[in-house]
């Protein structure tokens, strides 16, 4: 059995698969947040897998993504210390099958790399993907099957927290979606505007490609894949979004795992 592990700025996310079939995942805060220890994160981990029904001593191979490097150099340490695995860390350096067309691919996410292998190998190409963490980022595959490229925003809770820490008289208020785009309270007119500006913003930006790469190519159908903790939002909502993937970095992992093997 493999464990793949995506660490993201505020959440980590972690998969086991046997061959190409995920068994499990599980979601823990970042280590970088509480500075877990490798004893700690590995306890944890090993939690994870004896409550799902899995023996952790049948784990043979380990791989990760990484965008936050001391809670990286904690769980190589762990991997060796409990898993006795030396892990596959993504980088720009690692066999992809993209050909990368961006100006310093060193720059690039291994979340990001992840993503866009997976987008590519299982569901296609033109293909963009929306990521949906603690930034919201949007990666595209050209119909040649090449990554050209991306866009980062922030994401809607690092947005909506910091309207709350700013402003005095406004409330945080829970993100589920309201009936209507005009609030009759200050609540549901923060949930509007919040959860509408949002889909907004993202269905704009995806329009915005799709429009250049036209121009470019004269035809860009691109899958639109959805992805990461808060892909659920826009689950059904966006125009544009048409698959909705939860693991799809988990998947990549493993298939870049498997790459570079």
């Amino acid at each position: 059995m493999i464990l793949a592990i995506d660490i993201g700025n505020t959440h980590t996310v972690i998969g086991l698969f046997e061959g190409n079939d995920i068994l499990a995942s599980w979601r823990m805060g970042t280590p970088r947040y509480r500075y877990e220890t490798a004893d700690e994160i590995g306890s944890l981990i090993i939690n994870f897998l004896d409550n799902s029904g899995y023996d952790y001593l049948g784990i043979e191979e380990i791989a990760i993504s990484s965008v936050v490097p001391r809670a990286l150099e904690e769980i190589k340490i762990m991997s060796a210390k409990y898993f006795k695995a030396n892990p596959f860390i993504i980088n720009s350096s690692v066999k992809t099958g993209l050909k990368v067309l961006y100006d310093f691919p060193t720059e690039i996410g291994a979340d990001r790399i992840a993503n866009s292998v997976a987008a590519k190998e299982l569901y296609g190409f033109p293909a963009i993907v929306v990521d949906f963490g603690t930034a919201t980022t949007f990666d595209i595959i050209s119909a040649k099957g090449e990554y050209i490229g991306g866009v980062i925003t922030p994401g809607i809770e690092i947005s909506s927290e910091a309207l709350f820490k700013f402003a005095a008289k406004l409330s945080k208020v829970d993100l589920s979606w309201p009936d209507k785009v005009i609030g009759k309270n200050t609540y549901d007119g923060l949930r509007a505007g919040i959860l509408f500006g949002f889909l907004g913003q993202v269905d704009f930006i995806i329009e915005k490609i799709i429009n250049e790469q036209k121009g470019a190519k004269k035809e860009f159908k691109p899958y639109v894949i959805g992805t990461g903790g808060l892909s659920y939002l826009l689950k059904n909502k966006s125009r544009y979004i048409t698959i909705t993937d939860d693991n799809l970095t988990l998947k990549g992992i493993k298939l870049l795992n498997d790459r570079n093997k």
